[in-house]
């Protein structure tokens, strides 16, 4: 999406930035060698083919990018308080990305069968049109069956919703096909009134789901690989600045470490001390250098 934030006093910024979008920038920046893609749609529009140099200058293959004849990319306003919580305001009921099922065909479904992980969070299944749901799950156990990894992170948002229980529904779908699972427990509580990182993974494994990360606050993750439970300490940053994105780039670093080969221990370490360094600037995507030399520290 079209990020705008402050800039000063009756100026603007322009941005892009998504949750999955930031997951993979943060995947890539920590691991190079990993191929990663952004699966989606923009527009013909100006604002779509900065969006899309964007994507390439972080080195994100755009092969599964596709270009809707009338549709723009969506926009959001992000705000922030003085402790660096942030709100929303969000321009996208048209976008370009509400489109992005009917696009993926059955060469696309046969490219994309050919890699190793795909992953979607709570926001981009609820941007899906309607209409397009049933393909969707349809499509993505295509991909399960032809040995994809899938992997979902609820990341709820009410506002995205018609209701509780069609969210719900939604959510179930992606849990049963989840291969890995990334909530945060304020993403259960809100739908299921569960508030326990422990009772998140009792949820979860009615599902099958064989690997499980629960961001449990800033301060521990809870996981569960199938066998047994780990509690991960994390120390928490001092100066929080902005949060948004705190979550995807743990996932994003989380699962590029998964992908080479990291123990869940590692991945954990890893994901938190990129989110930790997210959370110290402003907007999204964190300034490159800033971000490559606070990683740097891990010899990645």
């Amino acid at each position: 999406m079209v990020e705008l934030k402050s800039a000063g006093e009756s100026i603007m910024s322009q941005l892009f930035a998504g949750d999955v979008y930031n997951s993979s920038v943060y995947l890539k920046r920590c691991f190079p060698e990993i191929r990663s893609s952004i699966v989606t749609a923009i527009g013909q529009d100006n604002l779509s083919n900065k969006m899309l140099k964007c994507f390439e200058s972080e080195d994100i293959n755009t092969h599964f990018v596709f270009r809707h004849d009338n549709k723009a990319p969506g926009m959001y306003l992000i705000e922030t308080d003085e402790t660096g919580e942030r709100s929303f305001t969000y321009w996208r009921s048209d976008a370009a990305a509400r489109k992005i099922v009917d696009f993926l065909d059955a060469y696309t479904l046969a490219q994309l069968s050919s890699e190793e992980m795909l992953f979607f969070s709570g926001i981009s299944l609820a941007v899906i049109e309607k209409r397009s749901r049933e393909s969707f799950w349809l499509k993505l156990k295509t991909l399960k069956d032809a040995g994809v990894k899938i992997v979902f992170d609820p990341n709820y948002r009410a506002r995205l919703w018609q209701s509780e229980d069609e969210a719900k529904c939604q959510f179930e779908n992606a849990f049963d096909l989840a291969d890995i699972a990334l909530p945060g427990v304020e993403d259960l509580s809100a739908l299921y009134g569960i508030n326990s990182a422990e009772d998140v993974i009792e949820f979860l494994k009615l599902f099958g789901i064989q690997e499980v990360v629960v961001k449990n606050g800033p301060e521990s993750v809870v996981t569960f690989d199938g066998d047994k439970y780990l509690s991960h300490h994390i120390t928490p940053v001092a100066d929080v600045v902005d949060t948004t994105s705190a979550g995807d780039a743990f996932n994003g670093v989380y699962l590029g470490a998964r992908l080479s080969g990291k123990t869940i221990t590692d991945a954990v370490q890893l994901g938190a001390l990129a989110a930790g360094t997210v959370i110290q600037h402003t907007g999204a995507i964190a300034p490159y250098a800033a971000f490559k030399n606070a990683m740097a520290e891990t010899y990645l």
